[in-house]
């Protein structure tokens, strides 16, 4: 038996949910054909095949009788390059354009004939809607016997038809042309749409400047390989992600992360694609090939995401299914029950039976949740906020409570000294020595010390031969006036008696939770160093922000309770300290019966917790861990992210249920209208067009939010 063959094409047309709808209905229906999957986000379509059962070009046939043009094709390998990055046409060269003004074109026509010869001006109307409804009843048709039936193409092309007959083929004619006006409309705002994440395509450059044996060459982007070395000038973008391996340089990382400050990259710093020097040349080393940077990744789990149904989506969806059919009836029952019971007029209810089958579409309805979605994904993704999917971006607008790591998330997972004691000398004399012995030690409280003298630009006193460590005591060296040790205050108590006052202070720095270091010279205390992993800079403020929102906050640790209380009183945040991994589990499944939960970590210890959290969000910085383990990612590394998150939900559902509203309230309205004589056809027409329209834009509202940040 051969392998089934893969096959992706980008379909243009495809603009709303029910156009996905109608595709996969009829893929459904050829022999041989499975794993379908349609994006109408990404104007996408996947699937598998049996060559000797279906072939590529049936496939694209019945694409094309649906009324959408497939584009590329091959295999799923060959294909595999991002719909995002596809070159598509403008709206203005697209099919649907070139309908609308050969649609309008005949309707003028025959306008001009009805004033200039009124006696022919109902042959005009008609023949114009006759020639005018003919690609629309194809696709009716097309849809009609590939599992579609009830699809808006063929609701127009009945009321259309059925205009003519009862006479008026001057509204017949308005009402396809309000039609495929509507259908424009659709398209361009769909466009809006998918530029939202199309604008990340164009963040990494076409090309990148690669060094070789010392020689420079400028080649595609996409041909860099892991290890090449590229140079990156002041100015540019860096076209891959990758490590510094020389050079020194700020650089603006907003267009991946959201990062409004710009970062200062030193040798060994981790850069991303898309990201800008601003001030400095760097020599970078290819860590990611083009397809796996980080971009490339942002891109396919927003399109992975856009794919996901929501939770409102799905029961609108399965509400629509059994909606159209029903609406067709009421529209059927109207026509033909006031001539039959009341003896009224038949042309008149028939007339008013047409065109509540035209206020009946429910495309506003079904396109008023996932438009809505698509924006709010998009306007993330520009913010460095990942949210994978419509059901966590639901989620995450209803929890009751935010559950946060501490080490990597509330603080920034790297003590820093935050205290100098002196005993001896002054402050910087104390902190010089101390970073003469650590200058070469990889132990993090010795990192540190070292940083803490650098950015202050002390000079160091000089050392003589290597450091003895002794783990868990002190590193000892000989500097010029002697040996100078660093170490813990046992090892200091071992070595010399603290008087009271050192000791008192040693006391109540470590009642906050900090880590003391004592300097001694021989056996002399030069001073104490406080160190601790401090809470990050906005961490208190997006905590403060989520009670302001209604939703209570809880640090889970299994740090010591000393340390953990401290940080918390900083930040805000209720504590639970010394929890080991299944202690964590225990306490999100006890914060889940509250109502629904965030978890907040690294995305590598806390993978249980953010498992079994309603919501689990990874402090990211861009790696493949943050990106993949979680519901949703912060970039950005920042705390306020979380509460961004929220806001943006927030913001998400309280569109779906205005486009609800709109969509359902209009179709009232005009069902009202209509029933009364008041509504004509091409006013209910304008009332499916238009409210499809104006969810869309409604929806598009929410990409403004990713237009800019506040940090």
């Amino acid at each position: 038996m051969n392998a089934p063959h893969s096959l992706k094409l980008r379909i243009e047309g495809m603009d709303c949910a029910p156009c996905a709808v109608k595709i996969e209905n009829a893929m459904k229906r050829l022999p041989g054909v499975s794993d379908i999957n349609v994006s109408y986000g990404q104007e996408s379509l996947f699937l598998k095949f049996d060559g000797d059962r279906t072939s590529s070009a049936a496939i694209e046939g019945k694409i094309r009788a649906l009324g959408f043009t497939p584009v590329g094709g091959g295999s799923h390998r060959a294909a595999a390059t991002s719909t995002a990055g596809s070159a598509r046409l403008t709206w203005w060269r697209g099919r649907k354009t070139h309908l609308a003004l050969i649609i309008a074109a005949m309707f003028g026509i025959a306008f001009a004939v009805a004033h200039i010869e009124p006696t022919f001006g109902q042959w005009a109307y008609s023949v114009a809607a006759l020639i005018s409804i003919v690609p629309f009843a194809k696709r009716a048709y097309a849809g009609a016997i590939s599992g579609t039936p009830f699809s808006i193409e063929t609701l127009m092309s009945v009321a259309a038809l059925g205009a003519m007959l009862i006479g008026a083929a001057q509204e017949a004619a308005v009402v396809i042309l309000l039609f495929a006006i509507g259908e424009l409309l659709e398209t361009v705002a769909a466009g809006r749409a998918r530029a939202g994440i199309e604008a990340l395509v164009s963040l990494v450059p076409r090309d990148a400047l690669r060094e070789r044996a010392d020689v420079l060459e400028r080649v595609p982007a996409d041909s860099l390989a892991i290890g090449d070395i590229v140079v990156v000038r002041p100015g540019d973008r860096i076209p891959s992600d990758g490590k510094v391996v020389d050079g020194v340089a700020d650089v603006n990382e907003a267009p991946v992360t959201g990062e409004s400050v710009p970062v200062i990259k030193e040798p060994g710093a981790v850069v991303f694609a898309g990201s800008i020097s601003t001030n400095r040349e760097l020599r970078i080393e290819v860590t990611s090939a083009a397809a796996d940077n980080t971009i490339s990744r942002i891109i396919h789990l927003v399109e992975e995401a856009q794919e996901s149904k929501a939770p409102t989506a799905r029961l609108i969806n399965r509400f629509s299914q059994r909606y159209t059919p029903a609406a067709m009836m009421v529209a059927l029952l109207v026509a033909i029950m006031p001539p039959l019971v009341f003896h009224a007029e038949w042309a008149t209810w028939i007339y008013r039976g047409l065109a509540t089958l035209l206020i009946a579409c429910p495309c506003a309805l079904v396109i008023s949740t996932p438009a809505a979605i698509a924006s709010a994904l998009a306007a993330g993704a520009r913010r460095g906020l990942l949210i994978k999917g419509g059901a966590a971006l639901e989620t995450l607008g209803k929890i009751r409570t935010v559950a946060f790591d501490k080490t990597g998330t509330l603080t920034r997972g790297r003590p820093q000294v935050t205290d100098i004691v002196p005993v001896e000398g002054t402050a910087d004399d104390v902190l010089a020595k101390a970073a003469a012995v650590e200058r070469k030690a990889s132990h993090p409280l010795g990192t540190a010390i070292v940083e803490a003298a650098s950015a202050q630009g002390l000079e160091l006193p000089a050392s003589f031969g290597a450091a003895l460590t002794v783990p868990g005591k002190a590193v000892t060296a000989r500097l010029k006036g002697g040996f100078v040790s660093v170490g813990s205050p046992r090892h200091a108590n071992e070595q010399t008696a603290l008087d009271a006052d050192t000791f008192k202070r040693l006391e109540a720095l470590e009642l906050q939770g900090k880590t003391v270091v004592v300097v001694l010279s021989g056996k002399r205390v030069e001073g104490l160093i406080a160190l601790r992993d401090e809470p990050r800079s906005d961490a208190a403020e997006a905590v403060a922000t989520l009670h302001r929102m209604g939703i209570g906050t809880l640090m889970l640790t299994g740090d010591n309770q000393r340390t953990a209380d401290a940080i918390g009183a900083t930040v805000g945040v209720q504590v639970k300290a010394e929890l080991l991994p299944d202690a964590k589990l225990a306490a999100i499944g006890e914060l889940r019966e509250k109502g629904p939960v965030a978890m907040v970590g690294d995305g590598i210890n806390d993978a249980p917790a953010l498992a079994a959290a309603s919501v689990g969000v990874a402090m990211g910085g861009g790696t493949d861990v943050a990106l993949e383990t979680a519901d949703a990612a912060l970039l950005r590394n920042s705390v306020m992210g979380v509460a961004d998150l929220v806001a943006l939900s927030k913001s998400t559902l309280a569109k779906i249920w205005q486009n609800i509203g709109l969509a359902l309230g209009l179709k009232a309205v005009f069902l009202c209208t209509t029933l009364l004589d008041v509504t004509s056809l091409w006013m209910a027409i304008l009332a499916d067009t238009g409210a499809t329209v104006l969810v869309t834009a409604n929806a598009l509202r929410l990409l403004r939010l990713g237009q800019s940040s506040r940090h």
